[in-house]
């Protein structure tokens, strides 16, 4: 090599010093983050829990992506203004909108102690502890819904993910040649006909099964349209059920279904990304009875145990089934995979490349305990059942059945007028004070607002600010105000 290339090489490597800081700059950066991030916690507690957009664009970075680094303090000043403040605050503790998880700081720590080992944790030979403790956290949550030795899962950035993976596991098991019918209520998430699509079903016979008043598949109805298609000869493949809808939080009845699908021999499915972890309290083991007996179940961490968003999982009583659909080899096919830490997630996923997303919630199970995952479970469908109870008792609001979880359906019949335009308006009202944040939904074509229970941080106190905001705008609008 020349000197003259010799000494480019060493002024390129003098250029990208920056992305190497020394010891005292990675202190000096962790510090600030650290202050940054209690900052923004030390706020939430009596902060908005909707902001305008305002603030997204101004004053901007000028150029955002420039040559030269910026300070430090200049770059988190802007990250607080223009990307924390606007919009959902979804760590709030009055945020109740959708089915929220709060995002444990446990698990921030494990996210930065993941990015910085950046270990590859898609393969054993790579990284076999990392897998290992993946392999072990999943174990968990299958025991957790009462899966059997045997079962196996794996980690995924949500439940549209587990969903599709699931589905995918069920058309090679059961459906390798296709022609199989799949049934499921319109309480389905929209994401299984997504997952449908992609895993090249969407032509697959369907059948919508009818619910009842509170909004669960019918039993009944599933068993007439079973056999309906055995007497036409078309073949039961998917059942999918639900563990939490999205609407009104209705769990179907698991172990009726489960029965359904056992003597007609048709995969039994259950979307438990809102729900399925409950299993975990006392409560929720009383309302998910069957889950147990489901093929797979499609879980999300990020909701029932607060993690962030990104944590998905799915998990099948075989695990078997999960390899045999997306091992790269049929030499991997085996109880323990390819060494006895367990097998990769790379061969139980279409995942390869991934990040290292079981720290996120094996060091909040090292550090709190899982029971303080069942009390606050525990707290959160009481908290939605006080909740119920309170509008229940309040005149001029209706609510359906009690909760099954943690999700309440509610709204306001005014004395006069048309019933949606009033609840939109109180929803909009509700959003735009800021306080408390609710989300709407459409029930049966009618307007609805809903209020789902579900971060660490809501207590009751949180849970009377919902309800004196929903009631005190109901008042404001009816008196014209």
């Amino acid at each position: 090599m020349s000197d003259a290339a010799r000494a480019e090489l060493v002024a390129l490597q003098a250029g990208a010093a920056a992305l190497e800081p020394r010891e005292a700059e990675r202190e000096t950066l962790v510090a600030a983050a650290a202050a940054h991030a209690e900052a923004f916690l030390r706020d939430l507690p009596e902060g908005p829990s909707n902001r305008g957009w305002d603030e997204v664009f101004t004053p901007p970075l000028e150029p955002e992506f420039g040559e030269r680094g910026r300070p430090l303090g200049e770059t988190l000043d802007f990250l607080g203004r223009s990307v924390e403040r606007p919009g959902i605050a979804t760590a709030s503790p009055r945020f109740m909108g959708y089915v929220p998880g709060g995002g444990l700081f446990h698990a921030a720590i494990g996210d930065f102690l993941a990015a910085a080992s950046n270990k590859y944790a898609g393969f054993a030979s790579a990284a076999p502890g990392a897998v290992r403790l993946e392999n072990a956290t999943v174990a968990w949550l299958a025991r957790t819904i009462g899966f059997p030795e045997g079962a196996a899962g794996t980690l995924t950035s949500g439940g549209s993910l587990a969903n599709l993976t699931a589905i995918v596991a069920a058309r090679e098991a059961r459906d390798e040649e296709g022609g199989g019918a799949v049934y499921f209520s319109r309480t389905a998430h929209h994401c299984i006909d997504k997952a449908l699509r992609i895993a090249g079903r969407a032509r697959a016979p369907r059948r919508l099964i009818p619910t009842d008043a509170r909004h669960r598949m019918r039993a009944d109805a599933l068993a007439e349209a079973l056999a309906r298609d055995v007497e036409a000869g078309v073949r039961p493949w998917l059942v999918i059920a639900s563990a939490g809808t999205v609407d009104t939080g209705a769990v179907d009845p698991l172990a009726a279904i489960a029965d359904l699908c056992e003597h007609h021999g048709a995969w039994f499915h259950v979307d438990g990304a809102y729900g399925g972890l409950f299993m975990l309290c006392p409560e929720g083991r009383e309302a998910l009875g069957g889950i147990e007996r489901a093929d797979s179940a499609a879980l999300d961490p990020h909701k029932t145990l607060f993690l962030p968003y990104g944590t998905g999982a799915v998990v099948a009583r075989d695990g078997r089934t999960l390899l045999e659909a997306f091992s790269a080899s049929a030499d991997y096919i085996r109880p323990l995979g390819e060494t006895d830490v367990g097998p990769s997630p790379g061969d139980l996923s279409p995942e390869l490349t991934r990040h290292f997303r079981a720290l996120r919630l094996w060091l909040p199970l090292q550090l709190a305990g899982v029971g303080a995952f069942r009390a606050a479970q525990s707290e959160k469908i009481g908290l939605a059942r006080y909740f119920h109870a309170r509008l229940a008792a309040t005149e001029g609001w209706e609510v359906g059945a009690p909760p099954d979880l943690s999700l309440v359906a509610f709204r306001y019949r005014p004395a006069a007028g048309d019933v949606d335009a009033f609840n939109r308006a109180l929803l909009r009202r509700v959003q735009e004070e800021g306080r408390v944040f609710l989300s709407g939904t459409r029930i049966d074509g009618a307007d609805w607002l809903r209020c789902c229970i579900l971060s660490f941080r809501t207590h009751l106190d949180d849970v009377d600010a919902a309800l004196d905001a929903v009631i005190r705008a109901a008042a404001g609008l009816e008196a014209g105000a």
